[in-house]
């Protein structure tokens, strides 16, 4: 079973949101990288990138397939992981420790639109 951590809010295509203060730390969940298996690039939006909820802002590859990452919110980059650029794999060691883009919230609101731990694993149940 994939793990889920209470107190994110998480997207249908499996990204993940950790609020701290204004700012929202995007990566994907613990069932994302399992289903991709062993992560090899990570394809990250540039610093002051403006995301919008619900368009692709990068990819994460690995060794069997490709998917594109989209933003849970709205927000502008304001830091990269950039340990992920040199080791993409630490998504696969924890992907909930290593966070893919910092944006500033440009709407909080966005997250209402967004699931719950238990919400999130109900869906992967199915």
């Amino acid at each position: 079973m994939a793990k889920v951590i209470e107190g994110l809010y998480y997207a249908e295509s499996h990204e993940y949101v950790r609020v701290e203060g204004g700012y929202g730390y995007i990566g994907i969940t613990d069932y994302a990288q399992h289903a991709l298996g062993n992560i090899v690039y990570v394809d990250m939006p540039e610093v002051d990138d403006e995301l919008t909820a619900g368009e692709e802002f990068g990819a994460v590859e690995s060794v069997k397939a490709a998917s594109d990452l989209y933003a849970p919110v709205s927000g502008t980059v304001v830091e990269v992981n950039e340990d992920l650029e040199d080791t993409p794999e630490l998504l696969n060691k924890d992907a909930f420790a290593n966070w893919i883009a910092k944006v500033k919230l440009s709407d909080p609101g966005e997250l209402d639109k967004l699931m719950d731990a238990k919400a999130y694993e109900a869906m992967c149940n199915k």
